[in-house]
């Protein structure tokens, strides 16, 4: 039998020098035929290296597009794959698209949620799907090129367990949206003490340990950008060109979803809020203590008669105003401690194609430990 020595991709992530393999040459011959490394064949037939988690609404017009370019830059990895679609509560012909996707390849894979949980939600529910030993999410419009995923499998393979895509061109947002991310950012890092990388997006990889860890956070108002911050494990940007929608469409967050989706990241990350509450009152409690021995030392020494009308109105509706702000920031904290004791599903599922019972993502349960399915392909 004629035999061929192959190395194993020289150096392993930990730096160890990887020994030789001999594989038969027939083998070697037929694993290149597949796409498959010849030198990983000691793996389970099934494993997965490599998950692509792409969150998708009414997205059918463009997953064709997609698919045509992301396709041969994962073949072009050697990597064993698969992509997790998540159908957000598309109201098109996006899941009739899924089906007929993962009909043709089975390593294209899906879950249909039941109603539309929000993308931070969609974003969790693929990486509790996700298989691979790395994950990478991105979004179907194509503002995240395919193209850039070899970049990040390779700083992967260095020992980084986050690699996150850093936007060098942010023309295509307006001047305000810029302004407001960045001040944002150094808002965010002076109140929680988390770090957020500037100009990064949910373009992602993510390795398994840090995907385990995203997975065990269970709140259900979710930030992922300061999740994936949170974790602290390794981590390094990849810059990249975010080009415009190939649609031409404007972007689906809005200036009042941006600022929910701030808030939320603040509330979630940082109490520093209610603790302004507190000074606040400290502070306005002290003034008025100050202001009552003057009007006494006044009304004693001078017998300054009651006065001010106006500035005794002025000051009930200003501290009024005052307390019900503060009792709007208190409501929200306790409305979230409200959602969090329901104790609900983060999301449910309404259909599942490519999956099966005896899918495990690493030790996290297959999509049915979160979902109530009546339909599975």
């Amino acid at each position: 039998m004629l035999l061929i020595s192959l190395p194993m991709d020289g150096i392993s992530r930990s730096g160890i020098q990887m020994p030789q393999i001999k594989c038969p040459a027939a083998m070697v011959e037929r694993s290149l035929r597949q796409g498959i490394n010849p030198t990983m064949t000691h793996i389970k037939p099934d494993h997965i290296d490599l998950t692509i988690v792409i969150p998708v609404l009414n997205e059918a017009a463009g997953l064709a597009p997609l698919m045509a370019r992301l396709v041969p830059v994962l073949e072009q990895t050697r990597l064993r794959w698969s992509i997790v679609f998540v159908d957000d509560g598309s109201t098109d012909g996006t899941l009739a698209q899924l089906r007929a996707l993962n009909a043709a390849d089975h390593r294209v894979k899906a879950i249909a949620l039941s109603r539309n949980f929000g993308k931070e939600i969609a974003v969790a529910a693929g990486l509790r799907c996700a298989q691979g030993d790395a994950v990478i999410i991105m979004d179907s419009d194509l503002q995240h090129p395919p193209e850039t995923i070899p970049q990040f499998v390779a700083k992967w393979r260095e020992g980084h367990d986050v690699v996150f895509g850093r936007r060098t061109d942010r023309h295509a947002d307006s001047a305000w949206r810029r302004a407001g991310a960045r001040y944002f950012y150094k808002l965010f890092h002076a109140l929680s003490g988390t770090a957020l990388q500037e100009d990064s997006c949910d373009f992602r990889l993510l390795s398994r340990r840090a995907v385990t860890a995203i997975n065990r956070a269970g709140e259900r108002v979710r930030y992922n950008n300061g999740l994936f911050a949170w974790i602290g494990f390794p981590s390094v940007g990849v810059p990249f060109d975010m080009p415009p929608r190939p649609s031409g469409e404007a972007s689906r967050w809005e200036a009042i979803k941006l600022a929910r989706l701030a808030l939320d990241g603040l509330a979630s990350f940082s109490t520093f809020p209610l603790r302004v509450s507190s000074l606040f009152g400290l502070l306005i409690s002290l003034i008025a203590f100050v202001y009552m021995a003057i009007i006494l030392v006044k009304t004693l020494l001078y017998g300054d008669p009651v006065q001010g009308y106006p500035t005794l109105m002025v000051t009930v509706l200003f501290f009024s105003g005052i307390q019900l702000i503060f009792l709007g920031v208190i409501g929200e904290y306790l409305g979230r401690v409200y959602e969090e004791v329901k104790a609900r599903p983060l999301f449910l599922v309404r259909e599942e194609l490519g999956f099966d019972d005896s899918d495990t993502s690493h030790g996290v349960p297959a999509p049915t430990s979160d979902t109530a399915n009546d339909n599975r392909a």
